[in-house]
């Protein structure tokens, strides 16, 4: 039988520049553990809601209660999500296919900080073979993590959780007896600095980290930076496939069901501003310029605001429009974007969400003083009002707009997870030595593999390369055709 190839023995990761058996699944940053992916229906009992699953007992079908989830017994629903969600993720489900011979994560004691949605719980099935062992935290909306309590993964999640809850379920996943985690799959960094600041025994012994949202890069480096990244890191949010496709043909969808589902508005004329014109940003803008919103942009770093001029978006201070807008989101991955004087001069009945970095971007914690009323519409719509009777109507709180209110494309979610879990097979085989303590990328060659392993659900052919045209080009026949920079 044909073995996977997952990189040439000899060839090492491109090591990113420094800037200045179980499985646990753990959604990351603070306060935001309640976002989560949101499904069309949730069948949850009312009376459900009004006890802590913290304060439930509950067992499976296996007879395990090693879990913590609002209702066990939405796991046959939860399966047939992700029986759904398997007909869109045709790349993964191949990939797993091909390991099963192989089993490359044997062995792995995998700890993780994600969503879980039926997507999610597709790549969580992947590496649940024999001998792989699943701690789950993450939040969640869908009744996916039940059907993955039932499949071996111990899942600590449910919607609506509370800080202290947040932090009680990662600590649930990570300080198991007779278990200890060898690989982290974090999504934000706070399971990373978790058991970091915790447990620095576990951390020391962990063989590698599997990153990939913006933020939890940015600590990577920060930590690696100080000398005190101790493990090998991935850094899967620069990856051409999470980058070039995630961050911006995900949100160039989400962001419009996001809002519609939330406010019905009517986009044709409306006035928006876009903090951030990253990858993000820009399939924000994109969706929002095609519906006839006039968009404008806010940016630091003038090659973005270069790139948001000449695709025809105005770029301006957010004090400069903030009095005449409609519509206020955030992409930036950074703090305190929309402060409380920003609140303070919003017109009446301005919308204010965010599609970036969890709960940080807007001030929200600023917003909770005894002068202003809160007053809950529907699920996650808060409008806030003021003394003189002014509404800004707060999408969720302040977290993220598609993962709290709408869902999200299943086949961009395809090419994630597969680069996520060619990131963990690669990290968990490679030979002692090959990374060191830092913070590599994933390579273009495994990059344009993913690629190869969705093309065929577009039908799509490629074009060979003939020996004389590579040699011309100086590349390989068979790629990778970008340089490692890319």
């Amino acid at each position: 039988s044909q073995q996977i190839q997952f990189a040439d023995d000899m060839q090492e990761f491109t090591k990113f520049p420094t800037k200045t058996g179980r499985r646990s699944l753990s959604r990351s940053i603070s306060q935001s553990s309640t976002d989560s992916y949101s499904s069309a229906a949730s069948y949850t009992d009312s009376s459900d809601d009004e006890v802590s699953p913290r304060e439930k007992q509950q067992t499976n079908s296996k007879g395990s209660s090693n879990f913590c989830v609002k209702n066990i017994k939405q796991a046959e629903f939860g399966r047939r999500e992700i029986e759904i969600a398997e007909q869109d993720m045709s790349a993964l489900i191949s990939l797993r296919k091909r390991a099963q011979g192989e089993k490359p994560l044997a062995g792995a004691k995998i700890v993780g900080c994600t969503h879980i949605t039926a997507q999610t719980a597709v790549s969580a099935c992947l590496s649940g073979g024999p001998g792989v062992g699943h701690q789950l935290f993450p939040r969640e909306e869908t009744n996916s993590k039940d059907a993955l309590v039932l499949s071996g993964v111990a899942v600590f999640a449910w919607k609506g959780e509370s800080e202290d809850d947040f932090w009680w379920c990662i600590d649930r996943c990570v300080n198991v007896d007779g278990w200890q985690a060898n690989m982290i799959l974090d999504d934000g960094g706070d399971l990373t600095h978790w058991v970091y600041k915790k447990y620095p025994s576990v951390f020391k012994k962990i063989r590698g980290i599997v990153e990939e949202s913006v933020t939890g890069v940015h600590r990577l480096y920060q930590l690696s930076k100080a000398g005190k990244l101790c493990v090998p890191a991935m850094n899967v949010n620069d990856s051409v496939t999470k980058q070039k496709f995630d961050n911006l043909y995900c949100c160039r969808e989400s962001i419009l069901d996001g809002l519609k589902r939330t406010t019905d508005v009517m986009f044709g004329g409306k006035q928006v501003v876009v903090c951030g014109y990253g990858e993000v940003g820009k399939g924000c803008c994109a969706a929002l310029k095609a519906l006839g919103a006039i968009v404008y942009v806010t940016e630091i770093d003038p090659i973005c605001a270069l790139q948001a001029c000449m695709d025809g978006f105005r770029v301006v201070k957010l004090s400069e429009v903030i009095r005449q807008v409609d519509v206020v989101i955030t992409c930036t991955g950074n703090k305190n974007v929309v402060t409380r004087e920003h609140l303070d001069r919003m017109k009446n009945s301005c919308i204010v969400c965010n599609m970036g970095h969890s709960n940080t971007e807007i001030d929200v914690t600023s917003l909770r003083t005894p002068e202003l009323t809160w007053e809950r519409v529907r699920s996650q719509v808060d409008h806030v009002i003021w003394p003189d009777g002014k509404r800004v109507v707060l999408l969720a709180e302040g977290r993220l707009l598609n993962l709290s209110c709408s869902t999200v494309p299943t086949f961009v979610l395809s090419i994630t997870a597969t680069t996520q879990a060619l990131a963990l097979i690669e990290l968990y085989n490679a030979p002692e030595g090959r990374y060191k303590q830092d913070v590599y990328l994933l390579p273009k060659k495994m990059d344009e593999y993913v690629a190869s392993l969705h093309l065929p659900s577009f039908d799509a052919h490629l074009t060979e390369l003939t020996d004389d045209q590579a040699k011309y080009l100086g590349l390989n026949k068979n790629g990778p055709f970008k340089p490692n920079y890319y």
